[in-house]
């Protein structure tokens, strides 16, 4: 790190861990930090920053964008948002969206389609199936949603009407929802981010797919971290050659401008009303623009072909480097949203590979998750490799589990 202080943020609210670093600019798959020292880029801004940094068609259509309209408010049609939902119900067979902000905000208002559809059927308490590990975001109603204990504490009473499984194991999900005609909805993530890049394995999708049907719930998938292109397909639950009834989006949907989608079928799609739900900043010019352009290149460029071919070499180069070793519990994932899970908490990985010159985070206390951007090359791949198997041979050297 830099021998000059290190940037602080006393007027900020003390919600974050943070590295002592500040970005100040950065180009394709690389950043810079204000002292000028370089960075690659593992993390792409938690798997938000799909094109990179001052991608060259990008930057030149937001900017044009912003020189029009930014944002004009929901009392008008905003033409972008038509053109987005078109694109997006195509790639995923789906028939409408609602755009938000935030992959919270899309959340939010999938499990509020949950509720409307089970009250629709006159069901006056609705519950929905949620998952171990999961997460969903910081809402009261999506932390309620979520696995996670450390994040809820302090924060209760939560909110009622979840009924909690593990994953993959269809028949803990058929005992624990057994006779209640309560249950609407099964609500996951296809891999786990935060949980620690768990990924729900193809049979399972089937089997909750063919269980949603013959029980009448709503699948709703959270597509918000392994979507848009993440692991190879359009949605990672593409893989298993299904398609869910809600699917909420957000972040690498507009390669860093805000924004959240929420695509529905047709069972979900025309359950919220005018006066059920809206947003202020949701589908503004600017970022259904953010949405149009990323999808563009990425088809273009052939991203989702990137994304699998560089993270099948990466995934493979982590496991010549690192599987085996004692202490390595698994490396898994798919594309490039891949994570290795140590047999002990490795949160120190984080502020080493930052001194190194590498971006990644921690998730789940013992799991080094990388998500880059999807223009991420083989050499660059090789590289961090190169950066990250050194320490964390060195880390399992030194740490005891």
């Amino acid at each position: 790190m830099s021998a000059t202080a290190a940037p602080s943020s006393p007027h900020v609210m003390n919600t974050y861990g943070r590295l002592p670093i500040a970005l100040s600019h950065g180009q394709g798959c690389r950043v810079w930090d204000t002292e000028g020292r370089a960075y690659l880029d593992g993390l792409g801004g938690i798997a938000v920053n799909t094109l990179g940094h001052n991608h060259p068609e990008l930057v030149p259509a937001l900017q044009e964008q912003i020189a029009k309209l930014i944002h004009s408010s929901n009392y008008y049609h905003v033409p972008g948002q038509e053109q987005l939902a078109t694109k997006l119900t195509e790639l995923s067979g789906l028939t409408n969206a609602f755009f938000c902000c935030t992959g919270l905000e899309a959340n939010e208002a999938a499990l509020k389609l949950a509720r409307k559809f089970g009250h629709d059927k006159g069901i006056e308490r609705p519950e929905i199936v949620v998952y171990e590990a999961a997460f969903h975001g910081r809402s009261i109603a999506t932390l309620s949603a979520t696995g996670n204990p450390k994040v809820q504490q302090g924060f209760g009473p939560l909110v009622e009407g979840f009924i909690r499984v593990p994953l993959n194991d269809i028949e803990a999900l058929k005992k624990a929802t057994e006779g209640n005609p309560n249950v609407v909805a099964v609500f996951f993530e296809t891999i786990q981010g935060e949980g620690g890049i768990h990924p729900m394995r193809w049979e399972y999708l089937r089997q909750v797919r063919q269980l949603c049907d013959e029980r009448d719930w709503l699948m709703m998938i959270d597509e918000v971290q392994c979507g848009m292109g993440r692991t190879g397909k359009w949605f990672a639950h593409q893989w298993a050659g299904i398609k869910p009834d809600v699917m909420p989006l957000a972040k690498g949907l507009g390669s860093g401008v805000p924004i959240g989608a929420v695509v529905a079928g047709p069972r979900a799609a025309n359950l919220f009303a005018p006066g059920n739900h809206g947003t202020t900043f949701g589908g503004n010019p600017l970022a259904m623009r953010a949405g149009i352009e990323t999808i563009r290149i990425m088809e273009e460029h052939k991203l989702l072909d990137n994304a699998a071919n560089v993270g099948a070499h990466l995934k493979g180069a982590l496991e010549r480097e690192l599987g085996g070793l004692p202490g390595v519990k698994e490396i898994r994932g798919q594309g490039l949203m891949l994570g290795i899970e140590l047999d002990r908490p490795c949160g120190v990985i984080l502020n080493r590979a930052c001194e190194a010159g590498l971006l990644l985070s921690v998730t789940a206390d013992s799991v080094i998750r990388l998500v880059p951007p999807l223009i991420l090359s083989v050499a660059e791949a090789d590289e961090i490799v190169a950066i990250l198997a050194p320490i964390v041979k060195t880390f399992l050297a030194e740490a005891t589990p």
